[in-house]
C-alpha cells in the first residue's frame, strides 16, 4: 500500500493517507515524542441508517432502530467465549467503541505495544460472532441501557428536541433503539448489516502519534483482506422544512428544570469544503449570539434565566443539521423569550466577528495536542468529504457578511422548537 504524504505548512502537520487493495482508506498521522498513540477503525454507519439497499440488491431493507448500537456491542465478543476487552487490558491499552447518529467506531490508546494493539483492534471487527444465545442476552442487557437512558434528564432533553424539530427523518430517533425496537433483532439481520456497512470499502483506519506508516501497512495487510463492495444506497424520508412540534415536555427526578432550544437548518445537501464553511460561520455566529462575551448571555446571566451550565452546539451532516443551545433554568420559558429576542437585536459587529473567529482558531489549534481529539474530529470530517487541513484557510476567509446572512436564515423564530424537563 502506497501512503501519498500531505503536508500543511500553517499547521506544521503531516498526513500520510493510503487506500488498501481492499478498499479501506487508512491515515497515518504521526506525533513523534507523545507518548500516547490512539487509532479509530470506524465504519459509516450510525443510528439514521435504517433503511438501505446493500451491495448487490436491488430492494431496500428496512432495520428497527438500534441495530447500529447493538452490533457496536456485540463485536467484542470472540467465537471462543473471550472478550476483546480482556485481549487490550493484558497489553495496557485504554480501547472503548461509541455509535453516533452517522458512525460506529472502535478505539485504544496506548503508551506501548501499539502495533500489537492494533492487531487486536483489527482482528476483532473483522470476526463477527453473532449467536440466538448471546443476541438474546444482549437484548437484555441493552434494554436496561436503554431504560437507564430513559430516565436520564440531559438525555431526555436532548431527544425530546429532536423530535420536536424532525417529524420524519430518522435523527430524532434515540441511537440505542427503543426495548421494542431491539427485541426484533436477531442474529441474521446483524450479519446482514455487518456484511453491508462493515466492508472496509465503507470503513477508515485513522492512527495518530508515535506511529509509522510501513507497519501500520503490515498489520492492515494481515488482517483487513475482504474484497471491496459497491456504494450503499442509503434511504431518507422526506422531512418538513417546518419544525415537527414547537414544544414537548416532559417530567423527571431534576432539582431545577432543563431546557433546550434548537433551531432546525434546512440549508443540507453539502459536503467537503462547503460543509466545512457552513460549520465553521455558524460556530462563529453561535458565539457571537449566545457566547459568554455575548449581550444575551450577560443578559441572562445576570437575571438569573441560566447559570454555568449553559451551553450551545451545531451539529451538521448532509440530510440534517441543526443548532441547539440551552442547560438549566429557574424559568425556561422567559430564557427562550430572552434568547429569541437577544438573537433578533444582536448587532454583528466586526471586532466581535474577528475576535470569535480568533478563538475559534484557538480550540482547533488546540486540537493538535490530543491524539484522541485529533483522531475523533479527522474521522467524523473524512466521512463528511471534509480535509482538516483546510480549516485554516477557510476560517480565516470566512466574512461579517456570511455571518448575517446566516443568522438571518438560521435563527427565525418559525425554525425554532424547546425541549423541557421539569422536575417532578
Amino acid at each position: 500500500m502506497e501512503f501519498e504524504k500531505i503536508y500543511n505548512k500553517k499547521l506544521n502537520e503531516t498526513l500520510y493517507k493510503g487506500r488498501h487493495k481492499s478498499g479501506l482508506m487508512v491515515y497515518v498521522l504521526p506525533k513523534q515524542g507523545f507518548s500516547k498513540s490512539y487509532a479509530s477503525f470506524a465504519a459509516r454507519v450510525g443510528s439514521i441508517d435504517n433503511e438501505f439497499i446493500a451491495p448487490g440488491d436491488t430492494e431496500p431493507t428496512k432495520i428497527p432502530d438500534g441495530v447500529a448500537h447493538f452490533l457496536e456491542h456485540k463485536m467484542f465478543e470472540q467465537p471462543d467465549g473471550t472478550n476483546s476487552f480482556d485481549s487490550f487490558s493484558k497489553t495496557g491499552a485504554s480501547a472503548n467503541a461509541y455509535t453516533s447518529f452517522t458512525t460506529t467506531a472502535y478505539i485504544f490508546s496506548s503508551t506501548d505495544r501499539f502495533y500489537e494493539n492494533l492487531e487486536i483492534l483489527l482482528d476483532y471487527v473483522e470476526k463477527p460472532h453473532f449467536t440466538d444465545e448471546n443476541v438474546a442476552k444482549e437484548q437484555g442487557i441493552i434494554g436496561q441501557e436503554i431504560r437507564m437512558y430513559d430516565d436520564d434528564p440531559n438525555w431526555r432533553v436532548f431527544f425530546n428536541l429532536l423530535t420536536a424539530l424532525y417529524e420524519k427523518h430518522p435523527v430524532r430517533n434515540d441511537i440505542a433503539g427503543t426495548v421494542e425496537s431491539i427485541a426484533k433483532i436477531d442474529k441474521d439481520l446483524l450479519y446482514k448489516c455487518y456484511h453491508s456497512f462493515y466492508n472496509p470499502s465503507n470503513m477508515i483506519l485513522f492512527t495518530c502519534g508515535d506511529v509509522e506508516c510501513d507497519k501500520v501497512a503490515q498489520v492492515v495487510d494481515k488482517y483487513v483482506t475482504n474484497a471491496p463492495l459497491g456504494e450503499i444506497k442509503r434511504i431518507f424520508p422526506n422531512e418538513p422544512e417546518n419544525v415537527n412540534k414547537k414544544l414537548v415536555e416532559q417530567k423527571l427526578s431534576v432539582a431545577n428544570p432543563l431546557f433546550m432550544i434548537g433551531f432546525k437548518d434546512n440549508d443540507l445537501g453539502k459536503t467537503g469544503s462547503e460543509m466545512m464553511r457552513k460549520i465553521i460561520v455558524t460556530e462563529i455566529l453561535n458565539r457571537m449570539l449566545v457566547g459568554k462575551s455575548s449581550k444575551t448571555y450577560n443578559s441572562l446571566y445576570e437575571k438569573g434565566l441560566i447559570n454555568d451550565s449553559f451551553f450551545f452546539e451545531y451539529s451538521c451532516e448532509a440530510d440534517y443539521a441543526f443548532a441547539a443551545m440551552g442547560g438549566e433554568s429557574t424559568d425556561p420559558n422567559a430564557a427562550k423569550e430572552e434568547i429569541l429576542e437577544g438573537i433578533k437585536k444582536a448587532e454583528l459587529l466586526e471586532e466581535d466577528f474577528l475576535r470569535c473567529k480568533k478563538s475559534l482558531i484557538g480550540r482547533f489549534l488546540r486540537m493538535f495536542n490530543s491524539v484522541e481529539g485529533l483522531s475523533n474530529v479527522f474521522v467524523s470530517s473524512i466521512f463528511q468529504g471534509m480535509d482538516m487541513f483546510e480549516y485554516l484557510d477557510i476560517c480565516e476567509s470566512v466574512t461579517l457578511e456570511e455571518a448575517r446572512l446566516r443568522k438571518e436564515y438560521l435563527f427565525r423564530e418559525e425554525n425554532c422548537a424547546m425541549s423541557i424537563v421539569w422536575p417532578n
